[in-house]
């Protein structure tokens, strides 16, 4: 097989051993249909030379890749909606390899829809087309406004029908793999918590300490969750500064290195909305738009509970308290990076940031989220295109006067970064629910991938104008 110089297998996981994992077969599908393959992500982690033939043998017959032992079914248990489920883990994929990039970060490949698992409970294991396309237009955006995501590696249609309560029955079948830094969950720790095992939380520890975060002394478990907390709170901010709502925040949902993945019932924010759910079964509003950052600190005090069997419970409490802090830090530098201006310290970005805030509240449905963030990029360099723009009636009044002031504070970033065509456009690249419906409509009624190409074409110029 045509692997790069840069592929560098370590299959870490697998050394944890069975009480971690379990070897499973993947589903023999009847068709091998490959519609997207990821290749800037392939070449991070020297797979872009496959050819189609090659990556259909490793992403949709799932033969090992050079130094790699085979699928694993990862175990786990979690909360969901804050309800124990302890019979959950892999039960509709598998980790299917670990390699490094060039960077030097532990990457997995994992599958959705790959066939059952000894942890399938009477599912079919199997992702319809529809869900698999949607999470690749999911990580495409996320990826594209500076979320720390997982990216979808490849979408193979498999052929099969497969019966939904949730969508029109019968409906096709896929088979997906993103590529992401780390699924171990923190229903990895639940799992070996509810069963006592002290000696598998230390394992845990030593393994994400080692591997994920290696600033953090061994054997040092509060050490590990404050870095956890750290990196949870990075990447809620950066949620909300996208606009974006995960819709099933549960303990199995979250990761030790704050890189979100699964992603099933998302949405964007149309508009400023604080109480904007994404899942249709949300019915209390758990995991709303604001209410992201409570999900995740209750989250990470699950996470927290299982580490008291190794460590004591003050330090724990204190890398506990560390979250709220962090979170605020990192939204200020989100919506810096978001608005592509620099730092002027905390005052000046923390007024920047409760004026932004003001402005979309107050501009809601007619503003919506987005345009703000493409008007405004680098402040006031792109003060004669705002205001000469779509928006101009948009940008004024009380709440534009102070954001506007706010704004001009500070210096931009980069300015340059205006010359891409994506700030000549009208409008920013935005992924409304009735858009994705209708990229659908056209696979599913016509088999027409050309709006999904040319959807994610779109969001790669978005996303290489902001880097």
């Amino acid at each position: 097989m045509p692997v790069s110089l840069s592929y560098r297998p370590e299959p870490a996981f697998s050394d944890l051993g069975p009480e971690f994992g379990d070897a499973v077969r993947p589903a023999a599908f009847p068709q091998h249909r490959l519609r997207f393959r990821n290749d800037r992500a392939a070449a991070d982690v020297g797979l872009a030379d496959l050819t189609d033939e090659e990556w259909l043998t490793h992403f949709a017959r799932f033969e090992p890749l050079p130094g790699q032992p085979g699928p694993i079914a990862m175990r786990y248990h979690g909360h969901q909606f804050r309800s124990y489920n302890p019979d959950l883990g892999d039960g509709r994929g598998f980790l299917a390899a670990q390699m490094r990039d060039g960077s030097g970060r532990l990457l997995d490949l994992g599958t959705k829809g790959s066939g059952t698992t000894p942890w399938s409970r009477a599912g079919d294991g199997r992702l319809t087309l529809k869900g698999g396309m949607r999470e690749v237009l999911a990580a495409s955006l996320l990826e594209a406004r500076g979320v720390p995501t997982s990216r979808a590696f490849s979408l193979i249609e498999t052929g099969e029908a497969l019966e939904r309560g949730d969508e029109p029955s019968p409906t096709r079948s896929a088979v997906l793999v993103r590529l992401q830094h780390s699924h171990v969950r923190f229903g990895t720790f639940q799992r070996a918590a509810f069963f006592g095992r002290a000696d598998q939380i230390e394992t845990l520890v030593e393994h994400v300490r080692s591997l994920y975060h290696p600033v953090v002394p061994a054997g040092d478990a509060p050490g590990l969750l404050t870095s956890i907390v750290a990196a949870s709170a990075r990447l809620t901010a950066r949620w909300i500064a996208a606009g974006f709502v995960h819709g099933v925040l549960n303990t199995d949902n979250l990761n030790v290195t704050g890189e979100s993945f699964d992603y099933g019932p998302w949405r964007f924010l149309p508009h400023y909305d604080p109480g904007f759910t994404a899942a249709y079964f949300d019915h209390s509003g758990l995991y709303a738009f604001a209410r992201q950052p409570e999900a995740v600190f209750w989250n990470l005090t699950q996470l927290a509970g299982c580490l008291k069997l190794v460590a004591d419970a003050e330090p724990l409490t204190e890398a506990l308290n560390g979250f709220g802090p962090a979170y605020i830090r990192e939204l200020r530098t989100a919506f810096l990076e978001r608005l592509g201006v620099k730092s002027l310290g905390e005052a000046a970005d923390q007024r920047l940031l409760d004026t932004t805030l003001a402005l979309l509240r107050e501009g809601g449905e007619a503003l919506g989220w987005e345009p703000l963030f493409h008007d405004w990029f680098a402040g006031f360099a792109s003060s004669a295109r705002a205001l000469a723009g779509p928006r101009a009636k948009a940008w004024q009044g009380e709440a534009f006067d102070a954001f506007r002031f706010a704004l001009f504070e500070h210096e931009p970033d980069r300015p340059e970064r205006l010359e891409h065509p994506a700030f000549a456009a009208a409008e920013p690249e935005e992924m409304g629910i009735d858009e994705v419906e209708a990229i659908w409509s056209a696979i599913a009624a016509d088999d027409d991938w050309g709006p999904l190409h040319a959807k994610l074409g779109r969001v790669e110029e978005a996303r290489s104008a902001r880097t």
